[in-house]
C-alpha cells in the first residue's frame, strides 16, 4: 500500500517526532497531534504543505474528534493512524499522591489510544483499508517493580489491540501492535539502570515503519528485546520475583 496520509499522536518529541519525520521524508501528508504547539509548528515549517498541526491532549476526546474531522476534510481518510502518545514515570502504591499519576498514566497510555482511533475507525472501515497502530511496550509483558502504572497501562494496551484486531478482521483494515524496547528519548534519559539494545529515536522509527509495512500484526523493536521479553514471560514467579525485586527502579515524579 502506498502511504499517502498518516496521523501520529505524541508527535512533538521522541519517537512520535521521529516517526513523523520518517513519513514526511517519504512524501506523506502527516497529521501531528501533541500538546506542544511550538514543536508542531517547527515541524510544519520544515515540511511546508505536508504537515497538519493539531495541538491537543489525547485525553480530550472532543478535541481529537475535531482534529480527525479536520484532517479527513483537508487531506482525506488516513492510510495509517499511529497512537504513540504516552508517558512514563516511576510509581509506588504506598504513596497516596501517586494515585493521580496512575490515573494519568492509564488515561494517556491506554484510553488515549482508544480516543485517537475512535473518530478514524468508521471512515477507514468504509474505505475498506488502513492501519491502526498502537505503540505499546515490552514493559507490558510483565509487571516491573516501581513501574506498576506504566507496565499495567501497556499490558492493557496490548490486550486492547488484540481485541480490536479480531473485531476488524475481514474489514480490509489492519491492526498492528508495536512493542518497543528502550529508545533514547527524554523519558528514558532519567533511567538509573542499563538499557540493553537501546536505539536512537530515528533508528527505532525506521524499524517500526518497516514492521508496520511488513504486514505483521505484532512486532517487538528491536527483535532482541522480543527474545528478552519472551524469556521473562516464561520465568516462574519465584525466579522472576527474586531477580527483579533487586532491580533499580525508575524515579517517581508527580505529573
Amino acid at each position: 500500500m502506498a502511504v499517502q496520509r498518516v496521523v501520529i499522536s505524541g508527535a512533538s518529541s521522541g519517537l512520535g517526532l521521529a516517526l513523523a519525520r520518517y513519513y514526511l521524508e517519504q512524501g506523506a501528508m502527516v497529521g501531528v497531534l501533541a500538546r506542544r504547539a511550538d514543536c508542531l509548528q517547527d515541524l510544519s515549517k520544515q515540511f511546508p504543505q505536508q504537515v497538519y498541526c493539531y495541538p491537543l491532549d489525547v485525553r480530550d476526546s472532543a478535541a481529537v474528534q475535531a482534529a480527525a474531522q479536520s484532517f479527513i476534510a483537508r487531506a482525506g481518510v488516513p492510510d495509517i493512524v499511529i497512537a504513540n502518545a504516552g508517558i512514563s514515570v516511576g510509581t509506588l502504591t504506598e504513596y497516596a499522591e501517586d494515585i493521580d499519576v496512575f490515573q494519568q498514566m492509564m488515561d494517556i497510555n491506554m484510553l488515549g489510544v482508544i480516543k485517537t482511533f475512535q473518530p478514524f475507525l468508521v471512515p477507514m472501515r468504509e474505505a475498506g483499508q488502513g492501519l491502526l497502530v498502537g505503540i505499546a511496550s515490552v514493559a507490558g509483558f510483565r509487571g516491573l517493580p516501581g513501574a506498576g502504572a506504566y507496565s499495567s497501562s501497556k499490558a492493557a494496551l496490548i490486550s486492547y489491540m488484540e481485541s480490536l484486531r479480531v473485531e476488524l478482521r475481514g474489514s480490509g483494515m489492519r491492526v498492528v501492535t508495536i512493542c518497543p524496547g528502550y529508545i533514547k528519548t527524554p523519558m528514558t534519559a532519567v533511567n538509573p539502570y542499563a538499557m540493553p539494545f537501546i536505539l536512537s529515536a530515528d533508528e527505532a522509527a525506521r524499524r517500526i515503519a518497516r514492521a508496520i509495512a511488513s504486514g505483521s500484526s505484532f512486532a517487538v523493536v528491536p527483535w532482541q528485546m522480543g527474545f528478552v521479553g519472551h524469556v521473562l514471560k516464561l520465568l516462574p514467579n519465584y525466579l522472576y520475583d527474586f531477580v527483579f525485586s533487586r532491580a533499580p527502579r525508575k524515579p517517581r515524579k508527580l505529573l
